[in-house]
């Protein structure tokens, strides 16, 4: 059994229909399988068991010796969250219990880790161990994140095989439930049908144009390599960026969707609100070498190439992965 949490969302449905395409189906989801606008992530994929994520511990101990491998994948992830409290139960102390149980079972353990975690990128966006207790995270959910990152790699007991990933700006289907979180490329896709434009935020310094702000967006087909090769791999524990490698702009992103849709580029700029003026992120770009060190696929999608691919083939249809 590979065990999934998070499972009704949008990074682990891709990367459950990624394991049924290379035959594997004895899958555990676990999640709050409780919203309807989920449920058809993961109605049509093959599994052997739905768990609640309430219950999931005590399911645990009585099925561990099943287990071969756990993805924690799930996490609470809207980065306008303020309650802490939230964050601690949800992020910080449920990963804390997944690993002890990973330590107890002798289980390998891939977790979700975030690039909100370096904050606002004084210090680089080098996945190395020694930086996580100088970063400072912009918001709650980046600090639980980093917080946990910082926890794992202090304990003495660890999994025999551990990766936390920190995933950069992921866009690609099945991130129709998402709201507000939902990739750029979602919301410009929505814009466009609708209205014949977009807006974006506009820059709000001086020595940054509008629309020039620049992210590193990663398309989830790409992680799903990645994830499927470290469920082999096995070795080579640590913290690891995931993302494309190569920062681009959010006027390069919304370009690719105009193009895709074959429509004509119209962009107007709009103030940043200001809720999440003072936590964002003017640019990003993951550092891919230490993942490349280990033999991992690399992402090979263009950032043209997959927002093509997210457009035309799942967008436009409402398809899911």
């Amino acid at each position: 059994m590979i065990v999934i949490t998070g499972a009704a969302g949008f990074i682990s449905s891709c990367f459950i229909q990624k394991l049924n395409d290379e035959n594997f189906n004895d899958l555990v989801l676990v999640d709050d399988f409780s919203r309807e606008d989920k449920i058809q992530n993961y109605s049509t994929k093959k599994y052997s068991a739905l768990v609640d994520r309430s219950v999931f511990f005590d399911w645990l101990a009585e099925n561990e010796a099943q287990v071969q491998f756990i993805f924690h994948l799930g996490a609470r992830t809207d980065t306008t969250e303020q309650d802490e409290a939230l964050f601690d139960e949800l992020n910080l102390n449920y990963s804390k219990n997944m690993w002890n149980a990973c330590c107890e079972y002798g289980l390998p353990l891939v977790y979700a880790s975030s690039a909100a975690a370096y904050g606002g990128g004084e210090l680089g966006y080098l996945d190395s161990e020694e930086l996580p207790r100088n970063l400072k995270p912009l918001n709650p959910y980046g600090r639980s994140k980093n917080d946990f990152d910082i926890w794992a790699l202090a304990q003495e007991k660890k999994p025999f095989f551990w990766a936390g990933l920190k995933f950069f700006n992921v866009y690609g289907p099945n991130e129709y439930h998402k709201g507000r979180m939902a990739s750029v490329v979602f919301h410009a896709f929505n814009q466009i049908k609708e209205t014949g434009g977009m807006k974006l935020f506009a820059s709000h310094k001086e020595d940054i144009a509008d629309g020039e702000q620049m992210r590193d967006f990663v398309y989830v087909k790409d992680l799903m390599e990645i994830l499927y090769f470290l469920l082999h791999h096995r070795h080579n524990s640590g913290l690891y960026n995931l993302g494309s490698g190569k920062a681009r702009s959010f006027k390069d992103l919304v370009t690719a969707v105009f193009t895709a849709l074959n429509k004509e580029v119209k962009i107007e700029f709009i103030p940043t609100p200001e809720d999440i003026r003072d936590t964002y992120q003017y640019f990003t770009e993951a550092d891919m070498k230490k993942m490349e060190k280990i033999g991992a696929p690399l992402p090979k999608h263009s950032l043209e190439e997959g927002v093509t691919d997210y457009v035309q083939n799942y967008l436009l249809d409402s398809k899911r992965l």
